[in-house]
């Protein structure tokens, strides 16, 4: 799911839009470009938030204009990175992957925001993560988390339960093989579980969910019973193989959209997706629902249990060469899209804000999002840890774990050889132990 940042190739060819307004004017102090912002997006066209955070902002605030500038999704960070070397950064940008704000914070790419950060409390999930020595560096706006969505007319036509939330691993397991057995013999070939390709759908839970798992530390072994599992469950024919997947180019939306796995983990912005595809006729028309990622063990299940899955935040910061008369603009734009009025707009399309209690009855009225309490608890209730701790070392081991996940995955290397290479390769290349 995420892309390590590749070297920066040279200046960024970046077609800016205006969404809300028109934006020209002075730039001096008090002038009509001292209210003009420019924020940084990708794939405009698909990708409804930044329009929205834009012109909500314009709305409750007729004075201010945001404008858009487009990037490539792919290569969002390595163009950001010549932009603002460059210096033709927007004023605003997005934290797209919490694995790369280290560099920008290191690099002195972002304002300090602390000022934003503490008129929000503690209803911005994922604020902590942009943290660094007491100083806030960027206010999320959005805070997925990892849940289980499964397919109740499969499951119907299989003969297997629901889940409930009090599944761990094993239970998921177990009910992989049950719905890809049941639906076999009621004539499907829809498979019970599909894992996308990414290295977060095994390394994510296993960092979040044993206890004294610290990536930085170069230990890989809290990673083994994860992938013994998953390796299990392709040779028992209840999950695509990791090298079909990639050969064939499978998404994840198609897999579950289009009826061919009967449930799978993703994170809660597969909602937004999936309602879309089910209007547009890209993903067929059938009953669905969530549920809390399945746990290590039992003490995390159960309704008095808080569920602990993962997923990074993704926030927003400011250009340091921003012009001085545009500061307070951007501040004020940021503790809008870290508060109620923007998680609310947010939700109306489907996406998960940072301030979920503003959000969960507006997700929950939208047609076709479930509405049974299992479907309510896991998105409401979770504690929700990074996928990517923030840190030096960071982005270097995500990618040695990278290659673990591919070669054990593949069937080229056993779980354990894998380990201990990728242990040995964090030693000697990244932490110098």
């Amino acid at each position: 799911m995420k892309r390590s940042i590749a070297a920066v190739l040279g200046a960024v060819t970046a077609l800016s839009l205006t969404l809300t307004g028109c934006g020209s004017g002075d730039d001096g102090p008090g002038g009509a470009g001292a209210k003009t912002l420019t924020l940084a997006g990708w794939s405009l066209a698909t990708t409804p938030e930044f329009k929205v955070l834009a012109d909500g902002f314009h709305a409750a605030n007729p004075d201010y204009t945001v404008e858009l500038k487009e990037y490539d999704p792919k290569n969002y960070d390595t163009q950001m990175i010549a932009d603002l070397a460059a210096g033709k950064a927007p004023d605003v940008y997005v934290q797209k992957t919490l694995k790369n704000f280290y560099t920008y914070q290191n690099g002195k790419q972002l304002l300090d925001v602390s000022d934003v950060a503490s008129g929000l409390g503690s209803a911005a999930n994922g604020l902590p993560f942009y943290q660094v020595e007491g100083k806030t560096f960027a206010i999320p706006y959005r805070q997925d988390s990892w849940v289980i969505f499964y397919n109740k007319a499969l499951f119907d036509q299989a003969k297997v339960k629901y889940p409930d939330g009090s599944w761990t691993w094993d239970d998921y397991a177990t009910a992989g093989k049950q719905l890809t057995a049941g639906l076999k013999a009621a004539g499907s070939k829809a498979l019970g579980i599909y894992q996308h390709v990414w290295q977060s759908t095994l390394q994510g839970f296993a960092l979040a969910q044993t206890a004294g798992a610290d990536l930085s530390s170069g230990n890989f072994g809290y990673l083994k019973p994860y992938y013994t599992r998953a390796v299990d469950l392709q040779k028992a024919g209840a999950q695509v193989p990791l090298g079909d997947a990639t050969t064939n180019n499978l998404t994840y939306q198609a897999q579950f959209g289009k009826q061919q796995a009967a449930m799978m983990t993703m994170g809660t912005w597969y909602i937004a997706t999936l309602l879309s595809q089910q209007k547009s006729g890209d993903a067929d028309k059938f009953e669905w629902g969530i549920a809390p990622a399945p746990q290590l063990d039992k003490s995390t299940t159960g309704p008095s249990a808080t569920p602990v899955t993962f997923a990074d935040p993704t926030g927003m910061g400011i250009n340091p060469k921003i012009n001085k008369d545009k500061i307070d603009t951007a501040k004020k734009f940021l503790a809008y899209v870290g508060g109620p009025e923007a998680a609310k707009a947010l939700a109306a399309i489907g996406i998960t804000p940072a301030n979920t209690d503003a959000a969960a009855d507006t997700i929950f009225a939208l047609p076709g999002v479930p509405t049974d309490d299992v479907s309510k608890f896991a998105f409401t209730k979770h504690d929700t840890k990074p996928e990517n701790p923030v840190g030096k070392y960071t982005a270097p081991l995500q990618n040695i774990l990278n290659d673990l996940h591919t070669s054990v995955l593949s069937g080229t290397t056993d779980i354990d050889t894998a380990i201990t290479r990728a242990q040995d390769k964090a030693k000697n290349e990244v932490l110098g132990k």
